[in-house]
């Protein structure tokens, strides 16, 4: 081994180590943000979900948009699991249409940080008797 060869290999001792302590907080961030947002689509799915469940009950001939409110957070409170924060459910029900909405935040892996803002709305036609020939 010539002299310049074994210099040149002293002069990268740790230069692996180094590199560990750049790149790993690089690491860690891009795996924190890939597991923030896997929290907030599986929070807008329950949301849609508890909207969806809502919906179902408020449509009902019968139904009012209390019944899809009630239903909608006896679903997140079964589903929900803690996942949604700050949760608000509002239901609406006219003769011919029903909707509900879910909001809330998105848990967050940042200490201090409030999660993403969730907002999930299903709606339909209510259900009723009509006679023959009406709409």
């Amino acid at each position: 081994m010539t002299r310049p060869a074994r210099l040149r290999s002293r002069d990268e001792r740790g230069s692996s180590a180094l590199q560990l302590v750049v790149v790993f907080p690089v690491v860690l961030l891009l795996i924190f943000g890939v597991v923030q947002g896997a929290l907030y689509y599986h929070a807008r799915g329950v949301a849609l979900a508890a909207a969806q469940e809502g919906l179902a009950a408020a449509r009902l001939e019968h139904g009012t948009a209390a019944d899809g409110a009630t239903r909608a957070r006896e679903f997140l409170d079964r589903a929900g699991d803690g996942l949604l924060v700050e949760v608000s459910v509002s239901p609406a029900r006219t003769a011919v249409s029903a909707s509900v909405t879910v909001r809330g935040r998105s848990l967050s892996l940042a200490p201090g940080l409030s999660g993403m803002s969730v907002s999930q709305t299903a709606a339909g036609p209510a259900e009723r008797l009509t006679a023959p020939g009406q709409p």
